[in-house]
């Protein structure tokens, strides 16, 4: 028997998705994001760069400003109000302590209890090899969870006025191999569709594709093969870890 995917945990208000460009969350969890804010929990997004270096075709310095725009329209398509960026350089972001810093400084902050990151591991599921980006910012969230609560680690966070948070209960890794729980993703799916097509264009280079139908066929086969593991409802699949 497969064995089934649990629920979310639900006990939470407030939460902080970090990730590495511009359409990591739509591409990740975005229709789980929908079926939250319904709910009337807080979510912010945290990008550690802008994707300038994302399109071939065009240069950082136009691309930057066109892809955070086309985030910041995915983002409201699935109630999200607030996104920041970090300005980490796209393509070349590096896990050490500045990145840590940033965002245990953003948990600090916004004190979500529960943190979302995308896939840290070196693969995609074994076949495929992850970027540098997304090994590095989902590791720099995995620690700032542990960093935002001590005190002894970025005293100087305190000096401008962020106290620790220690409130991170959950850590959610959306795009794993291994996921533990999961969200219906049903109420959520067409926003969702509307969040990813957002960033039209990069799907635009992306694919040949008519982009809506790429879009909804994308997260219609995500959402689907997470079903059997979650009581034939399609799904949008995490790697939980708890605090």
């Amino acid at each position: 028997m497969t064995q089934q995917l649990e629920p979310m945990p639900a006990d939470w208000r407030r939460a902080l998705a970090v990730v590495a460009h511009p359409d990591d969350l739509e591409y990740g969890c975005a229709a789980a994001v929908a079926g939250w804010t319904d709910e009337g929990r807080e979510v912010t997004y945290l990008l550690a760069s802008r994707g300038e270096a994302g399109i071939d075709t065009i240069a950082p310095d136009v691309c930057a400003p066109l892809r955070e725009r086309e985030q910041r329209a995915g983002a409201a398509a699935v109630g999200v109000a607030s996104v920041e960026f970090l300005d980490h350089p796209d393509g070349v972001i590096e896990y050490g302590t500045a990145l840590r810093r940033d965002i245990a400084a953003a948990v600090r902050r916004h004190r979500p209890e529960l943190l979302i990151t995308l896939n840290h591991r070196d693969t995609w599921g074994g076949v495929a090899w992850n970027t540098p980006d997304h090994r590095a910012v989902g590791r720099a969230t995995l620690d700032a969870a542990g960093d935002a609560g001590n005190r002894w680690i970025f005293p100087e966070l305190r000096e401008q006025g962020l106290e620790p948070w220690d409130g991170v209960r959950w850590i959610a890794v959306a795009g794993t191999d291994r996921p533990t729980h999961a969200v219906d993703a049903t109420s959520g799916f067409e926003r969702s569709v509307q969040s990813l097509l957002a960033h039209r264009t990069y799907i635009e280079v992306l694919t040949e594709e008519d982009p809506e139908a790429y879009c909804r066929a994308f997260l219609t086969g995500a959402a689907g093969a997470a079903a059997e593991r979650f009581g034939g409802r399609p799904a949008v699949t995490f790697e939980v870890f708890a605090r």
